[in-house]
């Protein structure tokens, strides 16, 4: 059993954010070299400190030259509509560099990286970045009423009250970003308010309209790649589910091994299938082309097979040491955002759990769910009809994206990095799509282009 590091289990559940780095990424060496302008030395921590309901936790060390990175702390209402509600502490970080820089606020849509990373909009534009660790998830977790206050309005308010506050210090343009879940609440936030930032950069987000309607998702997965590769991975999810027995077992030794149960999906015979069932589709928003040779065939060791699907799937996923810290993503799937579908057909009669992928077997029996069917087709009338200076973009094969965002007409656009996967970037682009993109957010932001992307055309992507 491979050991999976918290950020690799990140991203491979739903890659958080593929965009929280730019390490390839060669800043212009005069604003690398620049000291942080505005307020300097203690001045920056005096403006922090100055600020209503901010506590500056630590200033850590590792930032690029010319930048400061703060862990911060902001106490949020739980309900936004309902102040007797009570409070949390939502954890943000802040990269400055200069208050005459634009800003980019930024969301994983999880809990926040705790490193000195910049997105892709933020080495572009050599701007300060703000991130916000979502509600419910990290450190970011309201002491008492359960789940209720989990929506993705509560989300955007949230978003909304960081960039009230720290507007009084950053007072140039704003740029909102955010990759896969975090792409999500990012669009969620200009839905309902759509005016805080001066236009948005979403990668890789999902747009699950109907959630009774998933056929696309099923239809990428059919089509996708080549047939070889489809063949190939059908064929081993079926190897493992005839070698069943063989591998419930080993899957249950080594958890008793490591201390691990199967309290919240039920079973390891449960979690196995769901890792089978997840397993093109995790294939496909990760791997890269060479990737398709290392599938296991027929002939293939149980070992071999074994080893593949945790490589690809994850098996300490489902396991309730990790599967706890995502009760809070299930359950927005299965209350507001949807979940997909995935082709079982070619699996018929190895399966024993009906509806084993669904959000509901993620999250404990006792936490109510009830989806609202209105949340998404409104986010998505609103993408449609009224989003302005909304940025997308997806890679051409990640599953992820089957339903895609189609925005309207006003300063919107969508862009698709050929070949690409969950980690599209802006630097994947075609290089008119990208000379688009890049003159977007200047444009956007009156600022000039401060960051150059790598010789190579490529922009870093950290694993999270």
């Amino acid at each position: 059993m491979r050991t999976w590091t918290r950020r690799h289990l990140l991203a491979s559940t739903a890659s958080a954010a593929a965009l929280t780095a730019a390490a390839t990424v060669t800043a212009n060496p005069a604003a690398a070299a620049a000291r942080p302008a505005g307020p300097t030395g203690d001045g920056v921590l005096d403006a922090l400190r100055a600020l209503p309901g901010l506590m500056v936790i630590e200033e850590l060390a590792g930032a690029e030259p010319g930048y400061r990175f703060f862990v911060l702390g902001l106490r949020q209402p739980v309900d936004h509509t309902d102040p007797s509600a009570g409070s949390f502490e939502q954890r943000l970080t802040l990269l400055h560099t200069s208050v005459d820089r634009p800003t980019v606020l930024f969301t994983t849509g999880y809990e926040a990286v705790l490193k000195p990373r910049r997105t892709e909009p933020a080495v572009l534009l050599g701007g300060n970045q703000i991130q916000v660790e979502h509600r419910y998830f990290g450190i970011s977790r309201p002491a008492a009423h359960g789940f209720d206050f989990l929506t993705i309005r509560q989300a955007a308010d949230d978003h909304h009250r960081v960039v009230r506050l720290f507007r009084g210090l950053y007072r140039g343009a704003w740029i909102s970003t955010g990759g896969s879940k975090g792409g999500m609440a990012t669009v969620y936030h200009r839905r309902f308010h759509p005016h805080d930032v001066d236009g948005s950069v979403v990668y890789s987000a999902p747009n699950n309209v109907d959630d009774r309607e998933d056929s696309a998702y099923v239809r990428f997965l059919e089509t996708v790649g080549t047939r070889e590769c489809r063949d190939a991975l059908k064929e081993a999810q079926r190897q493992i589910l005839l070698r069943r027995e063989d591998m419930v077992a080993r899957y249950e030794a080594w958890a008793a091994s490591t201390g691990r149960t199967f309290r919240i999906v039920g079973s390891a015979d449960k979690a196995l299938e769901t890792a089978v069932l997840r397993a093109p589709f995790m294939f496909w928003q990760y791997s890269e082309a060479p990737d398709a040779a290392v599938i296991p065939t027929a002939t293939a060791t149980t070992d071999e097979l074994y080893a593949w699907l945790d490589d690809v799937a994850g098996l300490a996923l489902y396991t309730d040491t990790v599967a706890q810290d995502f009760i809070p993503y299930f359950y927005q799937l299965g209350t507001q955002l949807g979940y997909l579908d995935v082709p079982q057909k070619h699996l018929a009669g190895l399966l024993r759990h009906p509806g084993a992928i669904e959000p509901r077997n993620s999250v404990p029996r006792d936490i109510p769910m009830t989806f609202d069917a209105e949340a998404m087709p409104d986010i998505d009338r609103w993408v449609r009809r009224h989003g302005t200076r909304l940025l997308f973009v997806n890679g051409t094969q990640d599953p992820s994206v089957a339903e895609a965002f189609r925005p309207g007409p006003r300063d919107s656009r969508v862009l698709w990095a050929p070949g690409g996967n969950h980690h599209a970037t802006i630097a994947e682009l075609s290089p008119a799509d990208r000379a688009e993109a890049t003159a977007a957010l200047t444009r956007w932001t009156g600022a000039p282009r401060a960051g150059r992307l790598g010789a190579a055309g490529a922009t870093g992507h950290p694993q999270r």
